[in-house]
């Protein structure tokens, strides 16, 4: 696989350190899970007593995910893409792992949009995905950023070319509980806490 001759270990971590911010016997939304390893993981963290909704588009990825072993937890697994899933639910926790880094900004924000009104207030929304700042990153990570979607839009058919800053999303709606770096600062792995009081998700123009 491409992500583990680029990164190792880095991207595993970088969701297995946000697990322990799930609260016992919690709701939980996973958007674009893959091969469902997250879910032992979990189990490692909660053996039982949460309710889980594990959302990804692929067929493929959603018959290796039921056949992990992810304890006496209840999964709910979904074949749909995020943006054609509806539901009356509410969540706890929303965990999107390497998930937004694919879409162009029309798409982030109705996604965004979406996965916010699903989200109770004062509801935790971990985060993970890769970070490249203009100004501070270093030239190997433009480098790299390039080489992945040069990959991904030839076998994925990906949205977008470039990686969009999500902190704008966040900043008017949500409190950032925990940030931890990863890989040189270009991962990073954010808990953020729903503000009790906000109106709406961010409407941002980019």
């Amino acid at each position: 696989m491409v992500s583990r001759i680029f990164f190792g270990k880095n991207l595993v971590e970088a969701q297995v350190c946000l697990l322990p911010h799930i609260p016992a016997n919690s709701r939980v939304l996973i958007v674009g899970g893959g091969t469902g390893w997250i879910l032992e993981e979990i189990a490692k963290v909660h053996q039982q007593g949460l309710s889980i909704e594990y959302i990804d588009s692929s067929a493929k990825m959603i018959a290796l995910s039921k056949k992990r072993n992810h304890g006496a937890n209840e999964i709910n697994f979904i074949h749909l893409s995020a943006e054609n899933y509806n539901t009356d639910k509410k969540f706890d926790v929303i965990l999107t792992p390497f998930f937004f880094d694919i879409f162009l900004p029309a798409t982030i924000q109705n996604l965004f949009t979406k996965l916010d009104s699903l989200l109770k207030k004062e509801g935790l929304w971990l985060y993970v995905d890769f970070v490249y700042d203009k100004k501070t990153s270093h030239l190997w990570q433009k480098t790299l950023l390039r080489l992945m979607y040069f990959f991904f839009r030839v076998t994925s058919h990906i949205e977008t070319q470039e990686l969009i800053d999500m902190s704008p999303f966040f900043n008017d709606s949500y409190d950032q509980i925990s940030g931890i770096s990863h890989y040189h600062n270009f991962i990073k792995s954010i808990v953020y806490g729903k503000i009790e009081n906000q109106t709406g998700a961010n409407q941002i123009h980019l």
